[in-house]
């Protein structure tokens, strides 16, 4: 049984969804992976992960502007505004998006669809560094 682990460190500007994908391929090549599976897990609570197309520049700015709308900053019954306005705002677009994926491994390649890529979504309004857990296992 095959493992390999890698923290990627991702560097954000602010809102929006930052492609993971050639990284994370990068990192299942060097673990030189046959069947298994491939977790990504975000170390943090106020941006998550998303598998998404990759192909149309638009479905990024749609969703960033759903969330926007579907968790607006300035709601005025959030209690949690120590870290600034768009904190709590940022935790609940986290709570409804997911903060791992799990990924198929088959004949050394991840199991993704054609316009598929991996993305990191950041719900914070400045700019920060996150940690994403890359593991593999299998053969």
């Amino acid at each position: 049984m095959k493992q390999a682990l890698k923290t990627l460190s991702v560097p954000t500007r602010g809102k929006g969804l930052y492609e993971l994908t050639k990284d994370v391929l990068a990192f299942l090549v060097g673990a030189d992976p046959r069947q298994g599976l491939l977790t990504l897990y975000c170390r943090h609570t106020s941006c998550s992960l998303l598998v998404q197309e990759n192909a149309d520049p638009d479905v990024r700015r749609d969703l960033d502007a759903y969330f926007d709308r579907l968790v607006p900053e300035g709601m005025d019954f959030i209690i949690h505004t120590l870290e600034g306005p768009d904190d709590m705002p940022a935790h609940i677009r986290a709570a409804l998006t997911q903060t791992s994926l799990s990924i198929p491994v088959t004949d050394g390649r991840a199991v993704l669809g054609t316009w598929q890529g991996i993305y990191l979504f950041e719900h914070r309004t400045r700019p920060h560094r996150r940690e994403i857990v890359l593991h593999y296992i299998g053969d």
